[in-house]
């Protein structure tokens, strides 16, 4: 195996190795949960690829111990409609799938504070995917594990606008809404709690636009368009407005440097979100 520069290390440790998951990019391969197939795959050791994901769960549960020192997050999870023993799934896109992400965290809270907790967590984001590509994977990924409670986090994969294609996005809003329209039909038939919709928040297209690794950029005012489908959905809203990583716009800190992806404090607000949500008093239950 060819020697891979520390520069190229940090690439993937940055924006890489936290959206990439063998097993969910090649779910029918008989090799897929093979870690040093894997690491191999990515030009490191298997060590370091070990090392890497115990830094981002490691990162993870930092961030939920942080929550936790929140006192009206505290509160809010003696409200909460969960007794410990639900599946928890969520069919998003690479933000969502982010090891040290948003879903992550919320597992981390809730398995840290739910006393017996005996929560299954099943994160079926996939990265980059638009809200046709994980349309096709919700039967498989998500449906065959008969959750309780469905969290989705798609549309800024849709709004994409690639470099050579500039003039249109990649997925035409009323294929994005007929996709949304399909999911919600879907998954009421088979889970009774209401759909947790998480909307797309703005991205720093500036960054996004100058880093050399996407081949695409995307703009908010396609975003907003793409925001308000998912806003007026049937179920739970999570932040209609977009608005949890700044309220004037997107502030640097919540992002890492691609401006896309989020950093641990802009999945904190995520989390933060879904948690005092979740604890209201109007999200019904079964």
């Amino acid at each position: 195996m060819a020697k891979t520069t520390e520069e190229i290390k940090a690439i993937l440790e940055q924006f890489t190795i936290p959206f990439f998951h063998l097993e969910k990019r090649f779910p029918l391969l008989p090799g897929k949960a093979d870690k040093k197939a894997e690491s191999l795959l990515l030009g490191i050791s298997e060590d370091e690829l070990k090392s890497y994901r115990e830094n981002i769960t490691q990162n993870a549960k930092q961030a939920a111990l942080e929550l936790l020192k929140e006192d009206e997050i505290v509160d809010c999870l003696d409200s909460l409609p969960l007794d410990g023993s639900e599946t928890i799934a969520v069919l998003g896109d690479s933000i969502t799938e982010d090891g040290q992400g948003w879903f992550e965290i919320l597992k981390q809270v809730l398995e840290l504070s739910v006393e017996k907790a005996d929560f299954t967590f099943i994160n079926a984001a996939v990265g980059e995917e638009t809200s046709s590509e994980a349309l096709r994977r919700l039967d498989r990924d998500v449906l065959i594990n008969e959750p309780d409670w469905v969290f989705v986090a798609l549309g800024t994969y849709d709004a994409q606008r690639l470099n050579i294609v500039p003039d249109r996005t990649i997925t035409p809003l009323s294929v994005t809404w007929e996709n949304l329209e399909s999911i919600q039909n879907i998954v009421g038939e088979y889970v009774s709690n209401p759909i947790i919709w998480i909307t797309p928040t703005p991205v720093i297209s500036e960054l996004l636009t100058e880093n050399p690794l996407y081949e695409y950029n995307i703009e908010e005012e396609d975003l907003q368009q793409v925001r308000q489908l998912v806003a007026g959905k049937d179920g739970v809203i999570i932040d209609s407005l977009g608005s949890r990583m700044g309220k004037e716009g997107p502030e640097a800190w919540n992002y890492i440097a691609d401006g896309l992806h989020h950093s641990l404090t802009g999945h904190m607000n995520t989390a933060r979100l879904v948690i005092k949500k979740l604890s209201e008093s109007n999200v019904s239950t079964d």
